[in-house]
């Protein structure tokens, strides 16, 4: 496994709509553990592939408590096929929005249709952080960032804060 180098805003790439899988093999599955080692290392609980630069709708996550045993999730071609009505408000950070964080309302329940690791058709009926989770993790796959759901002014100024910190040369104390 390896852990890739994660994109950030502002990225065009993390702005492209993902396509999907053929067929989940070799390729997929190492690209699964791959992604998880990723957000592992980072420290997130969710990661779609083309926050690492790979236009394919798959997404890893694990919600678990980082005390508890690890509980990683794979989802290739996710569908929301449901969302309830009734919506809850998380704090929502961003591995690809580093260091910035917004409340975002969303359904607090959906219920999701995908492929797992081996390419097993699964359903899955998602409420709270999960499911709060498992939205952000496929917006993505449509190019859509957390930060899209704020006001336009405190989406340009967490931008223009992340293309400035970009911009920053490296610093070496010696």
């Amino acid at each position: 496994m390896t852990v890739k180098t994660i994109l950030t805003e502002p990225n065009k790439i993390l702005r492209q709509v993902s396509l999907p899988v053929e067929k989940v093999g070799k390729e997929e599955q190492e690209l699964m553990n791959d992604m998880l080692e990723t957000m592992y290392d980072a420290k997130g609980i969710g990661l779609a592939a083309i926050q690492i630069g790979v236009p394919k709708r798959i997404i890893v996550m694990d919600i678990e408590n980082k005390d508890k045993e690890k509980k990683p999730m794979y989802f290739v071609n996710p569908i929301i096929k449901n969302k309830n009505s009734n919506h809850s408000t998380y704090e929502e950070g961003c591995l690809s929005v580093p260091n910035q964080f917004a409340e975002v309302d969303r359904p607090s329940t959906c219920l999701v249709e995908y492929l797992d690791y081996d390419g097993n058709k699964k359903k899955l009926k998602a409420t709270g952080l999960l499911a709060t989770c498992i939205q952000h993790e496929m917006d993505h796959l449509e190019g859509i960032l957390f930060i899209d759901y704020l006001s336009k002014l405190k989406k340009m100024m967490i931008i223009k804060k992340l293309s400035k910190q970009k911009n920053k040369v490296d610093r070496i104390i010696v």
